[in-house]
C-alpha cells in the first residue's frame, strides 16, 4: 500500500506545474518557450495521479478477491469517503467551470476588437501619409538632378536638397547600386546606407520606394528611393535615396499600437488553452482531493482492521506449515487477548511438529538403512502394491534379469514388454491374483545370461495389500550340483563296473586259448561262440562306460570368436562323401555375426546332429538334410540360431519327453548320449536346444546361442508350446 508522501508530493508538483501553465497561457513570450514542455509535464502528472489511484484500488480489489479479513470494511469506508467528497466536489466543480468559461469569454469583447482594429488602421493611414509626403518631396528633388551629370555639380545640389528636406542622408546611386555622391545631415554617418535588392528592383522598374525601418538606438527612420532620369539621351537612370528620421511621437505611437495589437491577438490565440488550463487545474484538484480521500479511507481502515489482518496472515502461515509465526500484540483489549491466544497455540503446535519431525527423521534413517541393505543384497527384491503394480526394485533385479524394468507397471504388463521374462512375472501375477499369503516356485527363464533357473519366494505384507517378492539365480548352483552328481556316478561306474571288466575279458581269452584246441565238434563251436560273445560284450560295456565318463566330466572350453557358417560347411563336407546318397542344402545368413564359443565343442555338436540325421534317413527315399542360420531378437537379447532339418520318418511321440536324457534312444545300436552331450555343450555356451518332430514329416533340431557369451557354465532352455516340441 502506498503511503501519503508520494500522493502529497505528486499533488504539490502537479499544482506547481499548473500554476506555471496558467502563467504561460497569460504571457505570450513565456508560452512560446515553455508551454509545450509544461503541457507534457501536466499530462504525465495526470497519468501518474491516475496510476496512483488505480494501484490503491487494484490492491484493495485483490484483497477483496483473496477474501482478506478487513477488506470488505475497507471497501465500505472507501466508498463512504468517496461519496462524501464527490457530492460537494461535483457541485463546486460544475459551477467553477461555468464561472471560468464565462469570465474568460468576457475578457474578449467585440468593441475591444473593433477599437484595436481602428487604432491599427489610423496608425497605418498616418504612416502612409507621411511616406507619401516624403516621396513627393524627394521626387521634386530628383527632377532638379535630372539635368546634372557631373559629380562636382551633384554634391552641392545634394547638400542643398538635404538641408531643405532635413534628411539624415541623401545619396545617389547608379541603377546597379554603385555609389555616385552623397550628403549627410548627421556627422555620425561615415558610410552611405546601400539600398538592398528590394529597393533596387523597385526603382529599376521606374517606381518609388518608401518604407519604415527600426534604428539601433531606438526609434524608426523612413527610407525613400526614387528613380532619377537623365537629360542626355542614352544615359541610364540613376537612383536617389533619402533617409529621414521619423518624429519620435509618431514612432512611439506606432510601437504602442503595434505592441498592444500583438498582445491582444496573442491573448485571443491563447483564449482556448487558457480556458482549458484553468478547467484542467480544477479537474486535477478534484482528482487529488478524491485520491487523498480514498487513501485516507484505506489508511484508516487498515489501522482499524490491522489485528484482524494479522490473525488472518497467522492462520494462513499455520495452514502452510509455518508454526513459528508470532503475531505482535499491540493492545490489551479483546483483539489483543485473541492474538495472545493465537501465539500460545502456535507455540504448542510448533513443539508437537518438532517431535513429529524427529520421528519422521528416524523413520527416514531406517528407510535409508533398509534401502542400503536391499541395494547390496545379491538377491533380487521387488515390491508390488495392492493393484499388482511394481513399486520398487533393487539393483540386483537388473543384474540378474539383465533388463531394466519400469516401475508402475503390473506384473503381467512387464511380462508383455519383456517376453523372455514372462514365465517369471506370470507366476508372480498369478500368485497375487490368487491372493496367496506366501508362495515359492522354481522358474526357468531365458535372459541376457542365457538359461537361468530362479528360485522365487513371495509374501503378502500383514495389514496391507502390498507384496514382496525375492528371487535368486540358482543356475550355477544347479550346474555345480549336477556336475558333482555326474562326477560321482562316473567314479562309481569306473570303480564298480569298469574295473571288473578287464579280469573278465582276460579270463575269457585265457579259457579260449587253453581249451579251444582240446575240444572238437559241437563242444569246440560252443566254447568259441561263448568266449567271443563274452569279449565283445565286455568291449561294448567298456565303450559305454568311457562315453558316460566323458559325459559326466566337466567341460573345459577354450572360447574365441567363431564363424558359425564356415564351421557348418566344414563339418557337413565330411558327410557328403558318404555313399548313402544324402543331399545337403544350405540357407545360411551372410550377415550372421561372429560368436564367442569353443569351435571344437561346436564341431562335436554338429557331428552328433548330422549322425542322428543320417541314421534317421536310412530307409528314406530322396534323403535330404537342410542346414540354416539366422539372427533372432528376443526381448532385449540377440541370438544366433542354427537349424538342422531332415525329411526322415520323425521321432516316436513316446520318446519326445526323454529325448535329452542319457541312454534314451530308439536305435538298435548306440549309447543314447548323443543329444545329451549336445544339450550339455549348448548349455555350457549359454544357449538352448529343442527338437520339433512329427511322425512321417521329419525332424527339426534348433540351437540358439547368444551373440556374446557372458559365462561358460550358464545353461539355456526354451519353452516350446505343443506336443511336438521338446524343451531342453
Amino acid at each position: 500500500m502506498l503511503g501519503p508522501v508520494p500522493a502529497v508530493v505528486l499533488s504539490l508538483l502537479l499544482l506547481f506545474t499548473l500554476f506555471l501553465l496558467t502563467s504561460a497561457a497569460q504571457h505570450a513570450k513565456l508560452s512560446g518557450e515553455f508551454y509545450s514542455a509544461l503541457l507534457g509535464v501536466n499530462i504525465l502528472g495526470i497519468l501518474a495521479l491516475s496510476i496512483l489511484i488505480a494501484v490503491n484500488l487494484l490492491r484493495l480489489y485483490r484483497q477483496l478477491r483473496a477474501k482478506v479479513l478487513g477488506s470488505r470494511l475497507t471497501l465500505r469506508m472507501v466508498a463512504m469517503f468517496v461519496l462524501l467528497v464527490l457530492a460537494p466536489l461535483t457541485v463546486v466543480y460544475h459551477f467553477s467551470v461555468q464561472f471560468l468559461s464565462k469570465g474568460v469569454d468576457s475578457w474578449f469583447d467585440v468593441k475591444i476588437d473593433n477599437a484595436v482594429d481602428d487604432a491599427l488602421l489610423l496608425g497605418a493611414t498616418t504612416l502612409e501619409a507621411i511616406k507619401q509626403e516624403g516621396v513627393d518631396q524627394l521626387v521634386e528633388g530628383a527632377r532638379r538632378l535630372e539635368s546634372v551629370s557631373n559629380t562636382f555639380e551633384i554634391i552641392p545640389l545634394l547638400n542643398e536638397l538635404s538641408d531643405e528636406g532635413g534628411y539624415l542622408e541623401l545619396t545617389m546611386y547608379t541603377q546597379e547600386g554603385r555609389f555616385i555622391a552623397s550628403s549627410y545631415g548627421d556627422e555620425q554617418f561615415l558610410l552611405p546606407s546601400i539600398p538592398d535588392e528590394r529597393v533596387l528592383s523597385q526603382t529599376s522598374r521606374g517606381q518609388e520606394y518608401a518604407g519604415l525601418e527600426p534604428i539601433s538606438g531606438g526609434g524608426q527612420q523612413l527610407r525613400i528611393a526614387v528613380p532619377v532620369g537623365s537629360a542626355v539621351m542614352g544615359e541610364p537612370n540613376r537612383i536617389l535615396q533619402a533617409l529621414q528620421l521619423l518624429p519620435s511621437r509618431y514612432a512611439e505611437l506606432a510601437d504602442s499600437v503595434e505592441s498592444v495589437s500583438a498582445q491582444y491577438k496573442q491573448m485571443i490565440f491563447f483564449r482556448g488553452p487558457l480556458k482549458f488550463s484553468l478547467i484542467l487545474t480544477l479537474t486535477l484538484v478534484a482528482l487529488v482531493a478524491t485520491l487523498l480521500a480514498v487513501w485516507a479511507a484505506i489508511f484508516i481502515s487498515r489501522r482499524i482492521t490491522a489485528p484482524l489482518r494479522d490473525l488472518a496472515e497467522g492462520t494462513r502461515a499455520v495452514a502452510a506449515g509455518d508454526y513459528q509465526k508470532e503475531l505482535p500484540v499491540n493492545s490489551t483489549d479483546e483483539l489483543g487477548v485473541l492474538v495472545q491466544s493465537f501465539n500460545e497455540m502456535t507455540q504448542k503446535i510448533n513443539q508437537a511438529q518438532s517431535r513429529a519431525r524427529r520421528s519422521q527423521k528416524e523413520a527416514e534413517n531406517q528407510r535409508t538403512y533398509l534401502e542400503t541393505v536391499l541395494e547390496h543384497l545379491s538377491s533380487g527384491v521387488m515390491s508390488f502394491d495392492d493393484n499388482h503394480k511394481l513399486r520398487t526394485a533393487n539393483s540386483a533385479v537388473v543384474q540378474i534379469l539383465g533388463a531394466g524394468i519400469k516401475r508402475g507397471l503390473t506384473a503381467n504388463r512387464i511380462g508383455e514388454e519383456h517376453p523372455n521374462l514372462d514365465p517369471l512375472f506370470s507366476v508372480i501375477g498369478e500368485s497375487m491374483t490368487r491372493r496367496l499369503t506366501e508362495w515359492q516356485n522354481e522358474v526357468t527363464i531365458f535372459g541376457s545370461h542365457g538359461r537361468q533357473v530362479l528360485i522365487l519366494r513371495g509374501t503378502k505384507l500383514t495389514g496391507r495389500g502390498d507384496y514382496v517378492v525375492v528371487f535368486d539365480d540358482i543356475t550355477d548352483l544347479i550346474q555345480a550340483q549336477r556336475d558333482a552328481a555326474w562326477g560321482e556316478v562316473a567314479r562309481r561306474l569306473a570303480h564298480e563296473i569298469k574295473n571288473p571288466l578287464t579280469p573278465i575279458q582276460l579270463s575269457a581269452e585265457r579259457i579260449r586259448r587253453k581249451y579251444l584246441g582240446l575240444l572238437t565238434g559241437a563242444d569246440r563251436a560252443t566254447l568259441d561262440r561263448a568266449t567271443r560273445t563274452i569279449v565283445q560284450q565286455v568291449e561294448s560295456m567298456e565303450e559305454m562306460v568311457n562315453a558316460f565318463s566323458s559325459y559326466a566330466q566337466p567341460v573345459r572350453m577354450e572360447l574365441k570368436e567363431v564363424n558359425l557358417n564356415n564351421l557348418i560347411t566344414d563339418v557337413s563336407e565330411l558327410y557328403k562323401r558318404d555313399d548313402r546318397g544324402i543331399g545337403f542344402s544350405y540357407d545360411l545368413d551372410t550377415q550372421l555375426p561372429r560368436i564367442t564359443a569353443d569351435a571344437g565343442r561346436l564341431r562335436q555338436v554338429l557331428n552328433n546332429l548330422l549322425i542322428n540325421a543320417q541314421d534317421a534317413l536310412v530307409n528314406t527315399e530322396a534323403p535330404a538334410i537342410v542346414l540354416s542360420t539366422r539372427t533372432v531378437e528376443t526381448g532385449d537379447n540377440s541370438y544366433v540360431e542354427l537349424v538342422v532339418r531332415d525329411n526322415g520318418p520323425g521321432i516316436p511321440e513316446e520318446m519326445m519327453s526323454k529325448l535329452f536324457e542319457p541312454y534314451a534312444t530308439s536305435k538298435e545300436k548306440g549309447t543314447g548320449l548323443g543329444l545329451a552331450i549336445v544339450k550339455r555343450i549348448v548349455e555350457e555356451h549359454g544357449g538352448g536346444v529343442w527338437v520339433d518332430s512329427r511322425p512321417g514329416e521329419g525332424t527339426r533340431t534348433t540351437i540358439r546361442l547368444p551373440q556374446t557369451n557372458h559365462r561358460s557354465n550358464s545353461v539355456t532352455e526354451f519353452a516350446k508350446v505343443g506336443s511336438t516340441g521338446e524343451k531342453a
